[in-house]
Parts: C-alpha cells; structure tokens; sequence
C-alpha cells in the first residue's frame, strides 16, 4: 500500500457512532500494524485530517469537514437543489432528501427532516446501499448497463425482508423505474418508512442525482407524492443543466 492508501485507510475507519479512537482501534479497524498506524494518525493531526485528544485519542479533524463541503458546493447540485427541497418538504410535510451515487451506494448530500418525521437511516454525508432506498433505484435505473451489473456483482444487502436480494426482481423493477420516472422504496431500508424518488439529470440526459421523499408508512402517500418529487426533479434537472453550459 502507498503512504496515501494508508492514510484513506486509516480515516475510514471511522463510522457514524465513532467520537473517537485510539490508535490500537486505528490499527485494528485499518489492519495496518499499530506503529504505522500511530505514525500516520501523527502524519494526519499535523496536517489537521485527524485531531488527537488529550488522552492519546484520535477523532476526525475540521479539515475534513471544510474539505467534504467544498466537494458538496463545487459539484453543485446541493447549491442548484436547495430552494426546490426546500419546498418539497414544506408542501408534502415529510421529510425531503437529495442524494448522488457513488460506488454503488447512495450518499445524501442534503435532508430536510420536519419535526415530527419518523427516525430513518439516513443522513448528510452518509451512504446506504443503492437498492434497498427509493434514490438509489431512481439513479440505477437511468444509470449505463455496467453500473448495475457492478452494484449485482457486489451483492445485494439486506436491510429489511422488504429488500430486494433478487438479481431478477431488481432487473425488473430497473425496467419499470426507467419507464415510468419514478421509483418506491416500500420499508425495504428501514421497516415503518417508506419514500417515493425520483432522478436527477444534466447535461446529455446523464443522470446526476436524486430527490425523494419519506415519511411514515402507515400515514404517508406515496402515489400522491409521485407528481411533487417529479416535478421537484425536474426543476432541478433544469437549474442543473444551465449551470453546468455555463
């Protein structure tokens, strides 16, 4: 491994519950021996990666943060979606998310959570698998064949019974989500929850994105949602698209 592997190593590691670790975590987590690992979570508080602790503890720096929202502002679309989200929470009174895909997951870029919606798994910054959420399967769908077959290779996770785990099935409802524009994650992530998606594009029709929105199962409806997560895609679609001809 290069000193730069290592490095990326060590600061994934880190998961969502983590404050902070201490370097035989580091080591243990990232398989690097504990000398190394300590060296390099040294090399990486110097350079404000990492930040350690008065007791010996590594959590991760502010450098990372300012870096991870430079990424969410220079890709733009958080930038071009905002009012739009914005909007879509506060006419259908759920929670309202954003999202892009990245090696076969999801990860959100901004969420909209009113105070009453119920507790889901995601959240800024996260990742969740592709297929188990409405976003994923609205991106997959207009996504090129070689993608989808990666995100089959890899496996198909289960979250819940609902999840598809189905090579077949997922294939199918691709096929269905490509021609009708919108996607459904029926408590196949997190049972109690359901969402409505739909995607995202730039310039050539290139899907970049998703939005959707979620709330309660047994009160949220989904088929009235459908029409207000399009045409919020839509919208962004258009922002999107000028900003990236200019």
């Amino acid at each position: 491994m290069s000193s730069i592997s290592r490095a990326l190593a060590l600061l994934s590691v880190f998961q969502t519950k983590d404050r902070e670790l201490t370097a035989a975590e580091l080591a243990r987590r990232s398989g690097l021996p504990r000398s190394t690992a300590y060296r390099i979570a040294g090399e990486l508080a110097d350079l404000g990666g990492l930040e350690q602790t008065p007791d010996g503890h590594f959590r991760l720096g502010m450098k990372l943060f300012e870096w991870g929202q430079l990424a969410l502002y220079q890709r733009g679309l958080r930038e071009s979606a905002s009012s739009f989200l914005a909007d879509l929470s506060t006419a259908t009174h759920q929670t309202a998310h954003l999202a892009v895909l990245d090696n076969c997951e999801v990860v959100y870029l901004d969420i909209i959570r009113p105070s009453n919606a119920p507790r889901m798994h995601s959240r800024v910054g996260g990742r969740l698998p592709a297929t188990v959420t409405g976003l994923g399967k609205a991106m997959l769908a207009f996504s090129p064949p070689d993608v989808i077959d990666d995100v089959i290779a890899r496996g198909l996770p289960r979250m819940t019974a609902n999840s598809i785990t189905d090579e077949s099935r997922l294939r199918a409802e691709l096929a269905k989500i490509h021609r009708t524009g919108i996607a459904f994650d029926h408590q196949e992530q997190a049972i109690g929850t359901s969402c409505c998606a739909a995607p995202i594009f730039g310039m050539n029709h290139r899907v970049v994105g998703a939005v959707s929105v979620s709330g309660h199962t047994s009160s949220i409806r989904l088929d009235l949602m459908s029409a207000a997560v399009q045409s919020t895609a839509a919208g962004i679609s258009r922002v999107q698209g000028a900003r990236l001809e200019r």
